[in-house]
């Protein structure tokens, strides 16, 4: 699979050379009789320490099956702190839009899709696209990184009460200001410009508390932003596609057909599964 530097040569936060100082976005395109609809970009789970592969290539894969082209977006980790993983989330969206002609997608339809700490991620930039996070650096930089759709699995949300310490930790370190924490709970950023979200989460998750998404539904709806949540009775927390589990597993379903009628699908779509 193809996979492209995300920044110019000189960028701007690299610490090094290393794989881990550079990041990439890998397209998962579909066929080009298929083509001309949206694109999601997976941002994977990992407490901001790591990407957990099981959340990054498989579930592009299945997004390819349902017609939907993807790109999974190898954001920086922990040493790199915030603002470091939202600038590649922006300057992820932006050469997708940038790129959108080569790539077959429409540049009016770009998602994102976070799962757990990724999820964090992804709302954060739902949140703050006009946080200027980086000075512009070439053409890619002209064009806007808000996302048209938000797809939340088992999100870490907040940094209040029912944070994931190990997230908090490796993005703000271990004194986080309050005024960051603040700024990166989400459930208090919503405004009426967030595009329309789906969520799901077990009731149950033992990592990341299920009252992340439930704060998150609750702005939404005070925001009167279009949401779908699903909240299933027992399931481990990252359990990614969940393949193994049919009952947790009706979320890809339920998400494709919330994908389809955003008008994700392209020029065929085909009947979720």
């Amino acid at each position: 699979m193809s996979m492209f530097p995300l920044w110019p040569s000189d960028d701007p936060f690299a610490r090094g050379d290393g794989a881990e100082d550079r990041p990439v976005i890998r397209p998962y395109l579909v066929p080009a009789t298929r083509r001309a609809g949206g694109a999601v970009l997976i941002f994977p789970g990992g407490g901001y320490a790591r990407r957990a592969p099981h959340e990054g290539e498989p579930v592009a894969r299945w997004l390819n099956e349902i017609g939907v082209s993807a790109c999974v977006v190898d954001y920086r980790v922990a040493p790199y702190r915030h603002p470091v993983p939202l600038a590649d989330a922006q300057r992820a969206v932006r050469w997708v839009r940038y790129h959108a002609a080569d790539l077959g997608i429409r540049a009016d339809r770009v998602a994102v899709m976070g799962f757990s700490a990724g999820g964090h991620l992804a709302a954060t930039l739902a949140a703050h696209h006009n946080l200027q996070t980086y000075k512009p650096q070439d053409e890619i930089d002209k064009l806007p990184c808000h996302p048209d759709a938000l797809i939340l699995c088992y999100p870490v949300i907040t940094f209040g009460e029912y944070r994931h310490e190990g997230s908090l930790r490796n993005l703000l370190g271990d004194a986080p200001d309050e005024s960051l924490r603040e700024l990166l709970s989400i459930e208090r950023q919503v405004t009426a410009r967030m595009p329309p979200a789906f969520i799901w989460h077990t009731a149950d998750d033992a990592g990341v508390p299920v009252e992340n998404s439930l704060l998150f539904a609750q702005a939404l709806s005070r925001a009167k932003v279009p949401f779908e949540l699903h909240i299933y009775p027992h399931g481990r927390h990252g359990l990614g596609l969940a393949e193994e589990d049919a009952a947790v597993g009706a979320w890809r379903a339920a998400c494709a057909r919330w994908l389809f009628q955003l008008d994700f699908g392209g020029k065929t779509v085909p009947s979720p599964s």
